[in-house]
């Protein structure tokens, strides 16, 4: 920030003026809304945090059908920041193996 602020006085100090430039989104840089969500999903897998799951509309339909109602649990705020393989082995066996295959392979099919 600083170095900003210090390369603007020096242009305005030698008598240079600053052009404004334009920022248009091009056909490269631009993204519908559609593919930056399809792209988000991709990036959601069962080593995600459940938070983000969660978060992702797509991601959140599939972590419902196969634990429903994990955004109730008492226990939610302590382990949003973890994953479904991390929280496994402390839920006593209501989360199983089947249940984070399942969750794997529909957030797979999200991509």
């Amino acid at each position: 920030m600083k170095s900003t602020l210090f390369a603007a006085s020096l242009l305005l100090a030698s008598g240079a003026h600053a052009q404004e430039v334009e920022m248009t989104p091009t056909a490269e840089t631009a993204q519908p809304a559609e593919e930056a969500a399809v792209e988000a999903a991709a990036a959601l897998t069962i080593d995600s945090p459940i938070a983000d799951l969660m978060a992702d509309e797509r991601a959140k339909a599939v972590v419902d059908a196969n634990v429903p109602g994990v955004e109730l649990h008492p226990a939610y705020d302590q382990i949003k920041g973890m994953s479904f393989k991390e929280v496994q082995p402390f839920s006593g066996g209501a989360i199983t193996d089947e249940m984070i295959a399942a969750i794997a392979s529909g957030l797979a099919e999200l991509s």
